[in-house]
């Protein structure tokens, strides 16, 4: 059997501003999924969901960017791939059968349907007997909650009595690192750009206060009302500018993990805010750390043991924005560089 398959790839790279129809675009190829058409060791996959995250942006530069990320540039022509689940429609591996629901971390083509490597599948999903729903796989047990993780417990070390701050608060990652923290018993703030955003971290994701960034005017006044007692935890998911202000703000040992920065993802590196008083680090002998989950996938066990144990006890929660159909990739990317953007940003295509 032969499928028209529609898919996205690069058609040119986009090395500042906001992605649109000239560097990404969707074409329908034809795909057989006949069993003796899959290579040994393979299989065929039926997408369901997807996960759109802010990492994407960073791949489609070109081969000369000067970030400092490891992710490799997709190449022209070349399918976009990230995060997804999927449904095996033909399996030429002993441990996948057809039906069987996989998550794929990394190397899910942006596809309706897609050959890949078995070697890929992160883990398979039984939703019925966890009580998890899928998309609670690509939020909380996904990318942004996973990374959230690792700021709080392995680099933030957050425990009772410390104040957290947290930025793009009511974003994929923030919604859940500050959940995180309150169970750990801290004091948490976050920020986000609009009132109805902070109104939504605090009533349904449990901060204790936070503010809206497009109405201050000088954040280190900001962070004078709301950290009083400094900052011990600051989970940086935006950079520029509100890095600096915390720096300013920060406690003796405190500990920044460097998430993201979303807030200089779509400019060259020569236009993007420099923080000038990096010095702050050294007296206070600050611990600032940025990281990629894949070094810290030792851990993921542990992390989806206590993640598992919070959703079902209804201690964690994510909010989804979920966008139906494949055709909707290119606008709900670029909806994470916008202030509309509220949780974590899911594709659902018309099989699920």
């Amino acid at each position: 059997m032969a499928v028209e398959n529609r898919e996205w790839y690069l058609a040119c790279y986009a090395p500042h501003g906001v992605p649109n129809s000239n560097h990404l675009k969707l074409r329908t190829v034809s795909l057989s999924l006949e069993p003796h058409s899959i290579p040994d060791g393979h299989v065929a996959i039926e997408t369901l969901l997807l996960s759109i995250d802010p990492y994407l942006r960073t791949t489609f530069t070109g081969p000369h960017n000067l970030d400092g990320l490891y992710f490799p540039q997709f190449q022209l022509n070349e399918v976009i791939r990230g995060v997804g689940i999927g449904r095996v429609k033909v399996s030429k591996d002993s441990k996948y059968k057809e039906g069987d629901i996989v998550l794929v971390f990394g190397d899910l083509p942006f596809a309706e349907y897609s050959v890949i490597s078995s070697t890929n599948i992160f883990t398979k999903i039984d939703a019925a007997s966890d009580g998890i729903s899928l998309p609670d796989y690509l939020s909380c047990l996904g990318v942004p909650g996973f990374a959230a993780w690792v700021s709080i417990e392995v680099i933030g070390k957050a425990k009772e009595g410390s104040n957290v701050f947290i930025s793009a608060a009511s974003g994929g990652v923030g919604m859940i690192a500050g959940q995180l923290a309150k169970l750990r018993s801290c004091r948490v703030i976050g920020t986000t750009g609009s009132d109805e955003k902070v109104k939504l971290m605090k009533e349904e994701f449990g901060y204790d206060d936070g503010f809206n960034y497009n109405k201050e005017a000088d954040f280190d006044a900001a962070l004078s009302k709301y950290f009083p007692d400094g900052i011990d935890v600051y989970v940086d998911n935006v950079g520029g500018k509100m890095l600096e202000a915390v720096l300013n703000h920060v406690n003796k040992h405190a500990r920044i993990p460097l998430c993201g920065m979303i807030s200089q993802y779509n400019k060259v590196w020569t236009e993007r805010d420099g923080v000038r008083n990096l010095l702050n680090m050294v007296g206070k002998e600050v611990r600032m750390e940025g990281f990629m989950i894949g070094s810290h996938f030792n851990r993921f066990d542990d992390f989806a043991k206590e993640m598992k144990k919070y959703i079902k006890e209804g201690k964690v929660k994510a909010k989804h924005k979920i966008n139906i159909g494949i055709e909707s990739v290119l606008d709900s990317l670029n909806s994470l560089f916008t202030s509309s953007n509220v949780g974590k940003v899911i594709i659902q295509f018309n099989a699920q």
